[in-house]
């Protein structure tokens, strides 16, 4: 016998964070919303007529409560059977928290947790699958990269780097300067801790896993007795309710394949770690020094580093500005130049190794640049207080076929002063 239509609908449905962008298709505007954990590919296009529904899907609300919120706020009146539909559709592509996702996401993730290693989830799209083929095409970025000119490096050893994650043929040329200045200086660090930016992330959710990372050069190992310390200091519940992120999110993977090609073949352990938004900690009151997870985080990595010569890698970019990013216009010959002045600030911060002053720039824009690169960069800073650096190169990256919108990269080295 077969099911009734929307017989598997929960009865109070409650919407998922999604990617989200505004969108234009056939004349009409609409949002376009993808499941960030990757375990659907395929978008939902909602008319914008229909975006308030979605805000009343917050899983205290039956159809017929949401069929009255939507006369109410909107004057437009829904059938029962348009919203189930719509509901059904959000529901086949994975974003109703307590619908479908719940067991496809314990399923992804029991997969992932038992695969031998975290495969990498990019190669053949932003970079190589092939080994040799890679080796080559990092190694050409790097040869044709223009020599960064500028005064002598601070004194000290290598102990952090602020390392774009965007894709590779727009940053390729920031990347080889980076990691070109950084190569002599890798060969003694032992360990290496990678804080990514988690696009999909829970507000000030810090994301370790167990899991090495593989690139098509191997695997890097993940030094589980510091991932383990981690779980215990977080809770072992919060510190791995958001691991399935690792499976898909780009920021650490891309930061490891440079690292992976530039120490050979030389076994080093990792500690790969994710880290959510911090709007919360830029447009409200939440003071971020005092957060809990970030205090026992870098309480841990503290003591866990001791002694040991590491390397912290802040996988980030900068500003993401224009219609791409939610802004209402395209980014014009004088909002790029304001940007560009609002990242150098923040450059400024990370080259004197000073946490606060980073994050008080955002913060007094009320991050109008939108660093994605901020969490990361924050942990890095934090976790190296009283460093110094040096900026690498700085770029602004087209995100729109019209070139009104834009992400900015730049990379830093930072150095202990010992």
């Amino acid at each position: 016998m077969e099911k009734p239509p929307f017989s598997d609908l929960p009865d109070r449905p409650k919407l998922r964070p999604a990617i989200s962008e505004n969108v234009e298709h056939q004349g009409q505007s609409y949002l376009r919303l993808r499941d960030p954990t990757g375990l659907v590919e395929e978008a939902v296009l909602v008319p914008q007529a229909l975006v308030t529904l979605l805000a009343l899907c917050d899983g205290s609300r039956d159809v017929s409560a949401l069929q009255i919120g939507m006369m109410l706020r909107t004057g437009v009146q829904l059938t029962p059977s348009i919203i189930r539909g719509v509901l059904s559709r959000l529901d086949e592509a994975m974003l109703l928290e307590n619908g479908a996702f719940a067991a496809a996401h314990e399923r992804a993730l029991r997969a992932y947790r038992d695969s031998p290693h975290r495969p990498p989830s990019h190669a053949g799209l932003v970079y190589p699958a092939d080994p040799e083929d890679l080796s080559r095409t990092l190694q050409s970025y790097c040869d044709d990269a223009e020599e960064e000119l500028g005064p002598e490096r601070p004194k000290g050893s290598l102990a952090g780097m602020l390392c774009p994650h965007i894709d590779y043929e727009r940053g390729h040329e920031t990347y080889a300067r980076l990691w070109r200045r950084a190569a002599p200086m890798l060969d003694d660090i032992e360990l290496v801790i990678i804080f990514g930016t988690d696009h999909s992330g829970g507000p000030g959710q810090i994301t370790p896993t167990r899991q090495s990372y593989k690139t098509p050069l191997g695997v890097l190992p993940t030094d589980v007795g510091i991932v383990d310390r981690l779980a215990e200091a977080l809770g072992t519940d919060e510190a791995f309710a958001e691991e399935l992120h690792h499976a898909k999110e780009h920021s650490i993977e891309l930061a490891a394949v440079w690292l992976h090609y530039f120490i050979g073949g030389r076994c080093c352990p990792v500690v790969p770690i994710l880290c959510g938004s911090f709007a919360e900690f830029v447009t409200e009151s939440s003071r971020l020094a005092d957060a809990g997870p970030i205090h026992r985080t870098l309480e841990v990595l503290a003591d866990a580093t001791s002694g040991r010569k590491t390397l912290v890698i802040a996988a980030g970019d900068l500003a993401h500005v224009g219609p791409a990013f939610g802004n209402p216009r395209p980014a014009d010959a004088v909002e790029r130049a304001r940007v560009e002045a609002g990242d150098r600030q923040s450059l400024e911060a990370i080259c004197a190794g000073d946490s606060e002053r980073f994050f008080e720039v955002s913060r007094a824009e009320a991050d109008a640049r939108k660093l994605c690169g901020m969490p990361p960069i924050y942990m890095m800073l934090r976790h190296l207080a009283g460093s110094c650096g040096e900026a690498l190169g700085y770029d602004q990256c087209l995100a729109d076929a019209r070139g009104g919108s834009f992400v900015s990269i730049a990379g830093a080295l930072i150095y202990d002063g010992a």
